[in-house]
């Protein structure tokens, strides 16, 4: 990558602005900023314009990260300059108002003594994160105390842990539809399972693109992050890889609740059509009987009141023979 000169922040600019003062429509950039001994957190959420434009005057990164920054469709990915670290990373985020998963996008840019995060959408652990920074000098100076390295640890492995809860509740729905699937339900069951199929691939699409970014990370963290820290990032990793582990059982147990749905249906559909089959074998002799008897032709006996019970004895006795074969084959 190319070499480009250190990035500068002038310290007598305007350090925090309100989220909630700077409208859509103010002027003002949308920054926070957090300091502690020889680090700044800089947060800036859902960046606009203006928000851009404030970090290209007080900051020298390359353009084309700028452009990553305002782009809505990067891959998750590790640009390494001399002087920082750009990282593009993607975390699962329930959105209530469609009641789905959708990803959701954070920028970072990593220095020695600096740490920028841009999220596209609010992302509740960072958010929390930063709140418990700026709020406890316990927390601050724990946090920023051990270098940009640590710090980029703690964000990356709470938003993972946050990855945890959602895949906890999505094993409930599934273990909900397996009981569910043997109460008659089989019809209904159908969209909870395509739904539940949804919501892993959508968490799948997320997690699969990142496993290698964060193996590139393990080999840059050496940067900004002390030795004896090291073995952090390996948590990391090691989290990524149960969330894929998870997501690869539930795949399989999702696929197999649909086979086990389906299968529960068409015996279901058999049971109706062996029944139904059964009494059309049963009254199929009685109506030859009652046609051969219907028909406008002199027959034997065709005169005599007796000739009707002798045939309604026939019937009844051939139904009750049939029926008994029937039951005793199982078939009823």
């Amino acid at each position: 990558m190319p070499s480009l000169p250190k990035p500068r922040l002038r310290r007598s600019a305007r350090a925090r602005v309100d989220a909630g003062l700077a409208g859509p429509a103010s002027t003002e950039p949308n920054v926070e900023v957090v300091e502690g001994p020889g680090l700044r957190w800089i947060n800036i959420e859902r960046p606009g314009p203006v928000d851009r434009a404030w970090l290209e005057e007080h900051f020298e990164f390359h353009a084309l990260d700028y452009e990553d920054v305002a782009s809505r469709n990067q891959r998750p990915k590790i640009d390494e300059y001399d002087d920082y670290l750009f990282i593009v990373l993607y975390f699962p985020v329930f959105d209530k108002t469609v009641g789905r998963l959708n990803a959701a996008e954070l920028d970072m840019f990593v220095g020695p003594d600096f740490l920028i995060t841009l999220p596209n959408t609010p992302i509740p652990p960072v958010e929390y994160l930063f709140e418990r920074c700026r709020s406890s000098d316990e927390v601050r100076a724990n946090l920023l105390s051990k270098g940009s390295g640590y710090l980029l640890y703690k964000i990356v492995d709470d938003a993972f842990d946050y990855c945890f809860p959602m895949l906890r509740k999505m094993g409930n729905k599934l273990e909900r539809i397996e009981e569910e699937i043997f109460e008659g339900r089989g019809e209904e069951i159908v969209r909870d399972i395509s739904n539940a199929k949804q919501e892993i691939i959508n968490f799948r699409k997320i997690i699969r693109p990142q496993r290698a970014v964060l193996r590139d990370l393990e080999r840059t963290k050496q940067r900004y992050i002390a030795d004896d820290l090291e073995i952090y990032f390996d948590d990391i990793n090691d989290a990524s890889e149960r969330i894929w582990d998870m997501l690869e059982n539930y795949k399989e147990v999702v696929e197999a609740l649909e086979d086990t749905n389906e299968s529960v249906i068409s015996h279901r559909v058999n049971e109706v059509l062996k029944v139904l089959t059964a009494f059309s074998v049963v009254i199929l002799p009685l109506t030859l009987l009652a046609s051969l008897f219907g028909m406008n032709v002199e027959f034997p006996f065709h005169t005599g009141v007796g000739a009707f019970w002798a045939i309604i004895g026939v019937m009844v006795a051939a139904l009750t023979g049939m029926v008994a074969y029937f039951r005793r084959r199982g078939f009823l």
